[in-house]
């Protein structure tokens, strides 16, 4: 899923442009487009679809990652969190309740329970009471959600809610967790809390110890994560959906991923006369059209072209890679392309 958390990709990319990135799935945050321009204006101008002029699906975060992530700014409650705007340091409330209804303005296609990401590592004791309240919230997710009118009503359906899977790397809390959460009955799952802090082996070992309990024909949902090596080895222990702004801050930091080089820093001085494609064989709109020296002079020109560029490739990168995955677990070479893909750099 690409990150279009403001209704857009940083980086200068519109709705249009995820077409030709083979965009399947848009992810914008609650969070941010609640504080701005607000999600009752959203909802006037057609909600998020019309509003960005997406006709794909949307993926809306609760915004709790990103209340979370506020520290010194939020104070948490059984009944929802108390936070500082960090646009202006007004003083805002969102319970899970809010959440809901913020995301039933926004019109997303699959909205996240509010939940809390806490920090890792962190004390046991706070964690296992911390799982206790997300699993209290989304119970209230859910029941909102059913009183959400609109949600039925709309053209496209009622809208999913998936449940989030919290307990640091804690084995047994995250096991037990994600037993209550699947008792639910919801239209899909993730695994949250990764990809801030752990390692990289922890986090594989929690996917392992999680994925024995989710449901089988439920989708499943690795929040944030990650690298093309992260994407192969989680697909492999069960994982069917990501997100991550991985593609396009690097894009935008001038690192370009290929499959014939693996990943290329292009404002070094080696392509400064270079005629290539930033990758050969890459069939995306950037590689059919300009160079590497190209996109080289841009950067050092401090042309915002130059991180358009270089993050419209990045995401069709991407989005090739799921669709490779998608291929080759079909035709059963899944483990040829994993390789592959762990022998990039």
């Amino acid at each position: 899923m690409n990150v279009a958390t403001q209704a857009a990709i940083k980086g200068a990319l519109s709705s249009h442009d995820l077409l030709d990135t083979g965009c399947q799935v848009a992810l914008c945050n609650t969070y941010h487009l609640h504080l701005r321009p607000g999600d009752e204006l959203i909802s006037r101008m057609g909600g998020l679809h019309g509003f960005m002029k997406w006709n794909g699906p949307i993926l809306t975060d609760s915004g709790g990652f990103q209340i979370f992530s506020l520290a010194g700014l939020r104070k948490i409650t059984e009944e929802g969190v108390f936070f500082n705007s960090h646009i202006d340091g007004r003083k805002i409330f969102m319970s899970p309740e809010d959440s809901i209804r913020i995301q039933a303005n926004l019109g997303s296609d699959i909205m996240m329970a509010f939940d809390e990401c806490v920090q890792i590592p962190s004390p046991r004791p706070y964690v296992e009471r911390s799982c206790e309240r997300t699993y209290r919230w989304l119970v209230r997710c859910k029941e909102e959600a059913s009183k959400q009118k609109r949600l039925a009503e709309r053209e496209t359906g009622e809208a999913a809610l998936w449940g989030i899977n919290q307990g640091a790397v804690y084995p047994d809390v995250r096991a037990s967790h994600m037993k209550r959460i699947a008792e639910l009955d919801l239209k899909g799952y993730a695994i949250g809390g990764l990809a801030v802090g752990e390692t990289t082996r922890q986090m594989y070992d929690t996917i392992e110890v999680v994925e024995e309990h989710m449901p089988e024909d439920k989708p499943r949902y690795l929040m944030g994560v990650g690298t093309p090596q992260n994407i192969v080895e989680c697909v492999a222990r069960g994982i069917d959906f990501f997100d991550c702004v991985m593609p396009a801050r690097n894009g935008r930091h001038g690192k370009i991923y290929t499959w014939s080089e693996g990943s290329l820093n292009i404002k070094n001085e080696r392509f400064a006369d270079d005629e290539n494609p930033p990758d050969s064989g890459c069939k995306c709109p950037v590689c059919r059209s300009f160079t590497r020296a190209y996109i080289r002079h841009l950067f050092k020109a401090g042309e915002m072209l130059g991180l358009r560029l270089a993050v419209l490739h990045n995401l069709y990168f991407y989005n090739e890679l799921m669709e490779r995955i998608r291929l080759s677990i079909e035709d059963g070479t899944f483990e040829q392309l994993r390789r592959q893909v762990n022998e990039l750099e």
